[in-house]
C-alpha cells in the first residue's frame, strides 16, 4: 500500500473527517500558513545530500531573501504599499522579525557604491541611523584635535612661536612624536570619514585600528613630558646642557632665552654678539628650567587630556562600525547554506510529492514541467518520485529539513503560481 493513502486510511478507521486539500499557494494566507505553504511538515532536520555531506541548505529560509521583482515593489516616498510582504533588504527596519537580509535596488549599499546599476537614478536620502551619528561626532572630534595638533606642531617647526627654538631643540623627540600622533589623527578621521560617507565596513575597521596607532603616539609623548619634569628635572637639565646640546644648541637657547652661558658667561657658555665674556646677561639654567617646567606640564596635560574623548572615539569605532547600516555585515549567505543542484532537486521532489498526494500524478509532472522551463531548471537532476516514493535517509518519504521546506516552497511560488491557477 502506498505510503501516501496510510494517514487516509487511518483517519477513516478512526472515524475522523478528513481536511479538505488546500490549494497550493493561494493569494491568502493564514497566520498558520505565513508562506502559502501547502500542509504542516515535520521538525527540522539537516538536509543531507550524502552521509559526507554538511550543506544546510534545506533549512534556509526563502522570507528572509529578496522576493522577485514580478511580485516585490519597493515603497515610493509618500505612497503607502498595501503589500502585505515583508520589507526586503536593509533599511531602519531590517531588524524586525521576518525581515530579509539580502540588498537590493535603492537599499542601502554596505559598501557604499553599487557599480551594478546600469542607470544612476536619483532617490530620496536615506537616515542615518544613530550608530552612525555616534560615528560621525566622534570622528569629528578626533579630526579637531587631531588638526589642531597638527597646526601647532607645524607652527613650531616653523618657529612662527615665541621661544620655539627652544622647544625644537630641548624638546625635539617629544615634538616629532605629537607631530606624528596629529600626522595619524588626521589619516584616521580621513579614512573614517570615507567609511562613513560611503557605508563602507572595511574602511571602518582600518579607521578602527589606526585610532589605537594613534592612542599610542598621543601617549608616548605625555608620558615621556610627564617623566621628565616630575623626576629630577633640574638634573637631566644639567645633563642636557653639558653633554646633549652641543655648542649649535647651547647658543640657539641663549639666543631665544636672552642669556649667556648656564650659571654666567664663564660656565659653558657658546660666543656670539651677544654672549662673551664681559656680557652682563644672566645664566641660562633660571630660565630654561622655569620655562621646561611651564612647557613639559602643558604638554603633558594636554596629551592626558585627549586621551578619554580617544577611548571614546575608539570605542564608538568598535561598537559602532558593524552597524553603519541596519543590515548587519555583508548579507551574504553561509556557504553551508547555499543552494545547489542537488538541494533544488529534493525541494522540487518534495514539492512535487505534495501536488501529487492532492491534485494526482498527471497535474503534478505537467507543473513540474511547466517551472522547470519558466525558471530554466532543467539542468536540475530529477530524483524521481511517486504518491508512495521514499527518499533516501527518510523512513516516511518526507524530506529531512521538512519544517522549513514549508518556507522553501516559496522559492519556487514566482515561477508556478500562475502554472497552477491554470491547471
Amino acid at each position: 500500500m502506498a505510503s501516501s493513502q496510510r494517514p487516509i486510511l487511518e483517519a477513516q478507521d478512526d472515524n475522523i473527517p478528513l481536511e479538505p486539500p488546500v490549494v497550493p499557494f493561494a493569494g491568502s494566507r493564514t497566520p498558520a500558513s505565513p508562506a502559502g505553504s501547502l500542509r504542516t511538515v515535520t521538525p527540522p532536520v539537516s538536509v543531507a545530500h550524502s552521509s559526507t555531506s554538511n550543506s544546510l541548505s534545506g533549512n534556509f529560509l526563502p522570507s528572509k531573501f529578496p522576493a522577485p521583482q514580478s511580485l516585490y515593489q519597493r515603497k515610493a516616498k509618500g505612497i503607502i504599499n498595501s503589500s502585505t510582504q515583508s520589507k526586503q533588504g536593509g533599511g531602519r527596519e531590517a531588524f524586525g522579525s521576518k525581515e530579509a537580509r539580502m540588498p537590493e535596488e535603492k537599499d542601502d549599499d554596505y559598501d557604499g557604491v553599487d557599480f551594478s546599476r546600469r542607470n544612476w537614478k536619483a532617490s530620496a536620502p536615506l537616515r542615518w541611523n544613530r550608530f552612525k551619528w555616534t560615528l560621525f561626532w566622534t570622528n569629528f572630534i578626533v579630526s579637531v584635535y587631531s588638526l589642531t595638533a597638527l597646526i601647532i606642531c607645524l607652527l613650531t617647526w616653523l618657529n612662527v612661536w615665541s621661544n620655539a627654538d627652544v622647544i625644537r631643540v630641548g624638546n625635539r623627540t617629544l615634538l616629532v612624536l605629537s607631530t606624528i600622533a596629529s600626522s595619524f589623527g588626521i589619516l584616521s578621521s580621513l579614512v573614517g570619514s570615507a567609511g562613513i560617507l560611503l557605508n563602507n565596513r572595511g574602511f571602518l575597521a582600518v579607521y578602527t585600528v589606526l585610532l589605537w596607532i594613534t592612542f599610542a603616539f598621543i601617549c608616548a609623548p605625555g608620558y615621556l613630558a610627564y617623566k621628565t619634569r616630575t623626576f629630577n628635572l633640574e638634573g637631566k637639565i644639567n645633563a642636557q646642557w653639558s653633554q646633549a646640546l652641543g655648542e649649535t644648541g647651547r647658543l640657539r637657547i641663549q639666543n631665544s632665552l636672552g642669556c649667556c652661558g648656564y650659571f654666567s658667561p664663564f660656565v659653558e657658555a657658546t660666543i656670539s654678539q651677544l654672549c662673551y665674556a664681559r656680557s652682563v646677561l644672566p645664566g641660562c639654567k633660571n630660565s630654561y628650567l622655569k620655562f621646561e617646567r611651564m612647557t613639559l606640564g602643558r604638554w603633558y596635560g594636554v596629551a592626558f587630556g585627549l586621551v578619554p574623548f580617544h577611548l571614546f572615539a575608539i570605542l564608538a569605532a568598535l561598537l559602532c562600525s558593524n552597524h553603519v547600516t541596519y543590515r548587519f555585515g555583508k548579507g551574504m549567505i553561509p556557504k553551508a547554506y547555499r543552494l545547489d543542484m542537488n538541494a533544488m532537486a529534493l525541494i522540487m521532489d518534495h514539492w512535487a510529492s505534495q501536488l501529487a498526494e492532492q491534485y494526482g500524478a498527471g497535474v503534478a509532472s505537467e507543473v513540474i514541467s511547466r517551472t522547470r522551463s519558466n525558471l530554466q531548471l532543467d539542468c536540475v537532476p530529477t530524483l524521481g518520485y511517486n504518491s508512495g516514493a521514499q527518499i533516501p535517509g527518510t523512513a516516511s518519504g518526507n524530506l529531512p529539513g521538512a519544517s522549513s521546506l514549508r518556507e522553501q516552497d516559496a522559492l519556487l511560488e514566482d515561477g508556478s503560481m500562475r502554472e497552477i491557477k491554470k491547471s
